[in-house]
């Protein structure tokens, strides 16, 4: 679940990663998963993002993930950064060593009961306003040689 949501954090304007975390917690807007989607049921608003169909409201990563937000924006303003032009430049989730608990079964048995943490990279950078995509130059459509060959033929006639 981290994975996914901070996959798609990546190269988002700190405000509005914050924005969209609160908005994840309140069923606003969905995380799209894109690699780890096995049995994850398809949402419509999944369309917002144009990836994929499947995604979910992961609350307690989105949690831990706004917490870690906040704090590096906080660092930011005491190291006397621009906090207006933060930019998520690199996230990475790790998985952690699992924490070992047991439960209790039936007939004197007892089963594993693992927690599964992880470690969370994010790197912020300044970045200043955001360069508009340039003019497409247009390029002229490639013809096959089937048509090229038909057109031939029919200038002949």
């Amino acid at each position: 679940n981290t994975r996914e949501a901070a996959k798609t954090l990546k190269n988002m304007h700190i405000h509005k990663a914050m924005r969209f975390l609160t908005d994840v917690m309140n069923k606003k807007q969905i995380v799209p998963y894109r690699r780890f989607k096995g049995d994850v049921g398809r949402k419509a608003q999944c369309k917002n993002h144009k990836i994929t169909t499947q995604g979910r409201w992961p609350k307690k990563s989105a949690e831990f993930l706004l917490q870690l937000l906040k704090n590096a924006e906080s660092n930011a303003t005491v190291k006397g950064l621009d906090v207006d032009s933060l930019v998520v430049d690199h996230i990475q989730v790790n998985q952690a060593t699992r924490i070992r608990r047991r439960t209790y079964r039936a007939h004197g048995r007892i089963n594993p009961y693992m927690s599964s943490p992880c470690h969370v990279e994010m790197i912020l950078t300044e970045r200043e306003q955001v360069v508009p995509k340039g003019e497409e130059v247009e390029t002229k459509k490639k013809v096959s040689k089937k048509k090229l060959a038909r057109q031939k033929m029919m200038q002949r006639d």
